[in-house]
């Protein structure tokens, strides 16, 4: 590999290494500051862990190694096309090793918004929002209106949700009137769903479908929390223009990443993919740069004062925090009971799964430019626990996936998540967490802004992006 190094030269501001989204953000956030960023990734595409990728990049990560002719034979592609033809089919599959939706008005698109990167990306919004209950897949309702029509709940508990969540509408901190009897900054979001005597299946669906609690230690945080979150989803659905509150890029997620470089390109940053690394150089316990494998017979050491990087890197440096479970699912179809969606989040609450966490299930299709046409993607995610991280996932989620239909092929991605074992702050390198295993990047978003604070000591004022351009 030729390496310019007329590029390397001098000191950097800061090394990233990984093009995962938040590694990513974060270089994009600091280059348009006017530090000098460099950023490496070891992997020949960008994304890291949350790359998307080809169907023949997934079967080598999973250890398999297929011909062209033998994934379009196994896929269905068109088998007695030209060779340009199966290379065209082939490449319109983009799959995703982390699946994940933005939440339309969420942390993370007010973060790329600063940043300008959405000038670089083009994104479709998910066709629906789901939960499961009861044996069966039903639309979320987000607002008094829609829950007087869905078919989640009986006449009169309807109106009971109708009325809780047109209080979480109007609720104000600074208007008693709207308390209704209750200050929702010192009681628990149980005391709220006690007052207007919604069941247990409204407060699970409420919850975890459109709060997002992973499971039910909802019902015990400070109710202004998950009234927030409550009007969080409900405001991505209105900013959308309604039937879904989750955006995607079109092409997958490694659009993000690759926003970002083109958008660093313009700031002055330099990214690198297949790079070289050889170590990390320290000065005492200090990092002070790294150092690439020019040839057989020399190293260049580039110089930082700080290092941002992912846990694939600093093994040393993090610690275990859970594993997750991805399983990917090819089908011909759009999952039943969604109304043909080309595209949608169905979530599957803890009481109803009998599992540790929720378990996620997201789906997209050619709409989204990562399936050719008439092929679907549904990956299944869950948080495990120790019990269940020793489960075989086929046994695992085998009830999950006769909600898909038939399922024409399944490739099981199971990871471990890593936290940092350290803030950073004593030797300049500043590790970001593992994406979890819910549906959304509202932990990432969080993960953006505390990193960004702990390197610059001080907090990230997001703007509409415009000044300055």
């Amino acid at each position: 590999m030729e390496l310019d190094l007329s590029l390397l030269q001098g000191e950097f501001d800061c090394i990233v290494l990984g093009t995962g989204l938040i590694e990513c953000t974060l270089s994009g956030v600091l280059s348009k500051e006017g530090l000098r960023v460099l950023v490496l990734d070891k992997n020949p595409y960008y994304g890291g862990g949350c790359a998307s990728l080809s169907l023949s990049q997934l079967y080598e990560k999973n250890q398999t190694k297929l011909s062209d002719d033998e994934l379009v034979a196994k896929f269905g592609g068109p088998t007695g096309g030209s060779d340009m033809d199966k290379r065209r089919w082939l490449n319109n599959w983009n799959i995703d090793l982390i699946p994940k939706f933005i939440t339309g008005s969420g942390l993370l698109v007010r973060i790329l918004v600063h940043t300008g990167v959405t000038r670089y990306l083009e994104f479709q919004k998910a066709a629906g929002s789901y939960v499961y209950k009861d044996g069966k897949i039903h639309k979320v309702p987000s607002s008094a209106g829609e829950a007087l029509n869905s078919s989640l709940m009986g006449f009169f508990e309807k109106r009971r949700c109708a009325k809780l969540l047109q209080y979480v509408s109007n609720y104000r901190q600074d208007n008693p009137k709207t308390h209704n009897g209750l200050d929702c900054t010192k009681v628990p979001f149980k005391a709220v769903c006690d007052k207007f005597g919604v069941d247990e299946n409204t407060k699970s669906f409420i919850g975890h479908a459109v709060a997002l609690y992973t499971d039910d230690s909802f019902m015990d945080v400070v109710a202004s929390e998950v009234m927030d979150r409550i009007l969080l989803y409900h405001s991505s659905i209105t900013n959308l223009n309604g039937g879904s509150p989750y955006l995607y890029p079109r092409h997958g997620l490694s659009e993000l990443p690759q926003g970002f470089a083109r958008q660093g390109a313009v700031y002055g940053a330099t990214t690198m993919l297949r790079a070289p690394l050889k170590e990390i150089c320290y000065d005492g316990e200090t990092v002070t740069g790294i150092k690439l494998k020019v040839s057989e017979d020399e190293d260049f050491e580039v110089k930082c004062k700080y290092v941002l990087a992912d846990p694939s890197y600093f093994p040393e440096k993090v610690k275990e925090t859970g594993k997750v479970c991805r399983v990917i699912c090819l089908l011909d179809a759009a999952i039943p009971n969604t109304d043909n969606a080309h595209s949608v989040q169905i979530i599957i609450p803890q009481k109803e799964s009998r599992r540790s966490h929720d378990i996620y299930i997201v789906c997209f299709s050619s709409v989204h430019c990562v399936t050719p046409e008439g092929k679907y993607l549904a990956i299944i995610s869950m948080e495990l626990d120790e019990k269940e991280a020793s489960v075989d996932p086929m046994k695992l989620f085998g009830g999950v996936m006769k909600l898909l239909g038939p399922v024409s092929e399944t490739i099981v991605l199971p990871s471990t998540l890593y936290s940092p074992k350290g803030d950073g702050k004593s030797d300049n390198c500043f590790i970001s967490e593992s994406y979890d295993g819910t549906g959304h990047f509202q932990s990432a978003a969080r993960n953006i802004l505390d990193l960004y604070q702990r390197i610059t000591g001080k907090e990230l004022e997001l703007t509409n992006g415009e000044q300055d351009e």
